[in-house]
């Protein structure tokens, strides 16, 4: 259960999106779908647009400036000892504002039974996450060379708040801030995207905040870069580095590359190749990623 100060929390920062991006016409417009296919990404693992892991500077949804786009996802990741399961929404406002929820279940497996916590053992996470266009445009052509540019912020909160401190972390919830920049190439079927994140999660906060190796937000950066194989099919890779805050086990850098099959803009399909890199002393974490979005 999420607690009572997290929902305060989460509130707070759902109805400041709101207060910042409704229109004065916002009553006129309606649910639509008008940007063209594939430009605003899909809905990486933390819930917001983006790439597998990547955040885009990209709104979610297909909605333009008059529109509201919106959309559900599940995401299924499984690695030599883990599985990460999430499910969401998002929500993006006539293509200037982002609203998401997202609610992660890491499974230990039996690794859970070597760590003494027994086989199976689940870590569980809530993401509320906001996004607000600044400036630019996603779509390149003559007149609109600038790249979108973005800024974001996720408070995750983790579930397990006596047991992540007792691995050293610092606390069991935080904020993540973000500004992206994302450029789509159409002429080069190419899309460029880059983000610089403050962060202080240990593995995306699964294993809470803050920790011996540092108890502060620390830079770290998150890049994708995307390859239009053809209207319905994208070929991409993802890089993302993480903070090394935990004393027990050492934090290392995430990638994955990853196909898109998008048959429709109401349904994506995404499959990805995932390196997460050494997690608590298990080992080189490698495995398959599968997400589904479904878009309204």
């Amino acid at each position: 259960m999420v607690s009572q100060n997290f929902g305060k929390r989460a509130a707070g920062l759902l109805a400041l999106g709101c207060a910042f991006s409704l229109p004065a016409s916002a009553e006129e417009s309606l649910f639509g779908s008008g940007k063209i296919l594939a430009t605003p990404g899909v809905i990486q693992v933390e819930g917001a647009g983006g790439a597998g892991l990547s955040t885009w500077a990209m709104i979610s949804g297909y909605g333009t400036n008059r529109e509201i786009g919106a959309s559900a996802h599940h995401t299924y990741v499984t690695t030599d000892d883990f599985t990460l399961n999430a499910t969401g929404v998002t929500v993006g406002l006539y293509d200037r504002l982002e609203l998401s929820y997202t609610r992660q279940w890491f499974d230990t497996g039996s690794a859970g039974g070597r760590l003494g916590l027994g086989d199976g053992f689940n870590f569980n996470q809530d993401i509320v996450g906001a996004k607000l266009k600044v400036f630019g445009d996603a779509v390149y052509d003559q007149d609109t060379w600038m790249p979108q540019v973005s800024i974001g912020m996720q408070y995750k909160r983790a579930d397990k708040g006596d047991i992540v401190r007792a691995v050293g972390a610092e606390d069991n919830d935080g904020f993540d801030y973000y500004i992206a920049a994302s450029k789509v190439l159409l002429g080069q079927s190419l899309v460029v995207s880059g983000a610089a994140r403050l962060t202080e999660a240990n593995q995306f906060g699964l294993l809470g905040f803050g920790g011996p190796n540092g108890s502060n937000h620390s830079l770290q950066f998150e890049g994708s870069v995307a390859y239009l194989l053809s209207r319905r099919f994208v070929l991409g890779f993802d890089y993302r580095t993480k903070p090394d805050n935990l004393a027990f086990a050492q934090e290392q850098d995430a990638k994955a590359a990853y196909m898109v099959w998008l048959p429709s803009k109401h349904f994506t399909v995404t499959a990805a190749a995932v390196d997460l890199g050494d997690i608590a002393l298990q080992g080189r974490q490698q495995g398959f990623y599968l997400s589904m979005q479904v878009g309204f």
